[in-house]
């Protein structure tokens, strides 16, 4: 048997949200013995009882759940404020994973999966979450400011709701102002994975220009470099896709 690994949860709370009793007992059980405070929850309705009881530092939901799917709980946490999630979907089918990610989740597992690898998924998402900011200034351009000490940002001066990954996107942009990245160099920079699936990149890109851009459907800040990746325009000329 798998053993999970041992780098240590620091005592972050994981709220794992599974109907299938038994996979959320392996799932409880290997975050438990990598350090983690783990919740359980077994549908919809009880996940937000306990997130709200005790609201967790990342959520493990299941997409497919009776009643209430794991779409709706995203929706509804997203709604009480950020909280990183990994969504777990039974189908490899890439709509039910784009899906997950537009509503905010910031990664996802397909099962079958390795419990060790969830494991390391979520210490990789913590981890980027409660990292210490690149730089303490304010970065400031196009009409947006970003404050990476207190995780806010604006635009025109009326704040944005942007989830985690959205904010680590566009502080990673308003850093690297006219440079262009390519997808598989924005998931090693900002989501800190050396693989994955990349319309990952795709979405979140997608959901950003949606909350910065005046016409999203022109944008003209988060600009598509064609073969290669997207570019973060300061001075914005005539917008394309």
């Amino acid at each position: 048997m798998e053993q999970p690994p041992q780098h240590g949860g620091a005592g972050a709370r994981v709220l794992v949200v599974d109907d299938d009793p038994t996979v959320a007992e392996i799932v409880t059980g290997y975050l438990d013995r990598a350090g983690y405070v783990v919740d359980r929850a077994g549908d919809g309705p009880g996940a937000l009882d306990r997130a709200a009881a005790h609201w967790p530092d990342l959520v493990v939901l299941d997409l497919m759940l009776p009643g209430m799917d794991g779409l709706e709980v995203c929706r509804r946490m997203r709604d009480h404020g950020p909280v990183p999630v990994i969504m777990l979907t039974a189908r490899g089918d890439e709509d039910d994973r784009v899906l997950g990610l537009e509503v905010g989740a910031d990664d996802y597992v397909t099962k079958p999966f390795s419990p060790r690898e969830l494991v390391l998924r979520v210490e990789s998402v913590l981890r980027r979450t409660r990292r210490a900011p690149v730089a303490s200034g304010l970065l400031r351009a196009a009409g947006l400011t970003v404050d990476p000490a207190s995780r806010r940002a604006a635009k025109h001066g009326a704040e944005l709701a942007l989830t985690i990954r959205e904010f680590d996107l566009l502080a990673f942009f308003l850093r690297h102002p006219g440079r262009a990245f390519g997808r598989e160099e924005l998931m090693r920079e900002v989501w800190g994975w050396d693989f994955g699936d990349l319309s990952t990149v795709t979405v979140h890109v997608r959901r950003l220009r949606g909350k910065v851009e005046d016409d999203p459907a022109r944008p003209r800040l988060i600009r598509t470099v064609w073969g290669v990746g997207y570019r973060f325009e300061t001075a914005a000329g005539p917008g394309e896709a």
